[in-house]
């Protein structure tokens, strides 16, 4: 009964990939850390990593019945699917750990942090974004996050869970995910009167605020997930092209982004202005940033030489 009462808990993530595996690394002190995986391939990088694989499909709803009373704490990090304006997967995945939560009670809750997007706001036109501001989705990839959040909301009322839901910019680190493939690249940026400002985490620091969430976040509660920055898109990418010893990009009008070779995606986010404050965040969680700043965390690590 002793060996059984002081066992690690478990902590199963759903979407694994590189801030899960940030995470696991912080977690597996506490928890015996599981993952969900689809792929065969990788559940021996997983095990190298200190992590137990679960194989298990989020588009295959009865591959998923392992994870019904697996763990009580959970954090989700897998994306909706890429298209639609629904994300049926939350809705799968709620759906079997409701089946799982014989158990659980006001003593032992299910600890579940999801990872969204600060994309639910839409275009806030520059201005400073809490998490009461009404979610005004203008993409479906965005309406896709909203919606499960709703899902994770319904799945916590009524119901012995401790929800928090983090709203996430951009992610980046100095390495993989810096700008600086976007710099060699030659892509332009917005001119200053046509520029947006963008928000922002580091990919180390992400990790933490799920690990902190998943232990002080109040039910069914909004996080704006950045960092400290008040920078427009731009000014960011000069930054980073002074920091690497890179061009800085040429800046253009909104009427010319269109044709000069930046993706969709980039598009979409050129549309969009709004600056997160993170005060909920800092206060409720208790989390002190590693790296507060877009300048700091670009110098995390050497990016000018990383093949991305």
């Amino acid at each position: 009964m002793l060996i059984r009462r002081f066992r690690r808990p478990r902590l199963l993530i759903v979407g694994c990939g590189d801030v899960g595996l940030r995470l696991a690394a912080l977690a597996r002190s506490r928890f015996r850390v599981i993952a969900l995986t689809s792929s065969p391939e990788r559940m021996q990088a997983l095990r190298q990593a200190g992590i137990v694989p679960v194989l298990g499909n989020l588009d295959d709803g009865p591959s998923l019945w392992r994870l019904a009373s697996l763990a009580r704490w959970v954090a989700v990090l897998a994306p909706p699917p890429s298209a639609g304006t629904q994300d049926p997967r939350s809705a799968r995945l709620a759906a079997v750990l409701r089946r799982g939560m014989i158990g659980a009670g006001p003593s032992r809750p299910l600890r579940l942090a999801y990872a969204s997007t600060s994309g639910v706001y839409g275009d806030c036109a520059g201005a400073l974004v809490r998490e009461t501001r009404p979610p005004q989705p203008m993409t479906d990839r965005a309406r896709r996050r909203l919606d499960a959040e709703a899902h994770w909301r319904r799945f916590g009322r009524g119901r012995p869970v401790r929800l928090g839901i983090l709203r996430i910019p951009g992610i980046y680190d100095g390495r993989h995910r810096s700008p600086a493939q976007r710099l060699r690249q030659g892509l332009p940026a917005l001119r200053a009167e046509d520029d947006v400002y963008t928000n922002h985490i580091h990919a180390d620091d992400l990790a933490r605020v799920m690990l902190f969430s998943l232990f002080r976040a109040a039910p069914n509660r909004a996080y704006n997930a950045s960092d400290e920055s008040r920078i427009k898109m731009g000014d960011y990418l000069d930054l980073a092209a002074r920091l690497y010893g890179l061009p800085a990009p040429v800046r253009i009008a909104r009427e010319q982004a269109r044709d000069s070779g930046i993706s969709a995606m980039a598009l979409s986010f050129m549309a969009e202005s709004r600056m997160l404050d993170n005060t909920r965040m800092r206060d409720e969680l208790g989390v002190v940033l590693r790296y507060p700043d877009v300048e700091a965390g670009l110098q995390s690590g050497d990016a000018t030489g990383v093949a991305e």
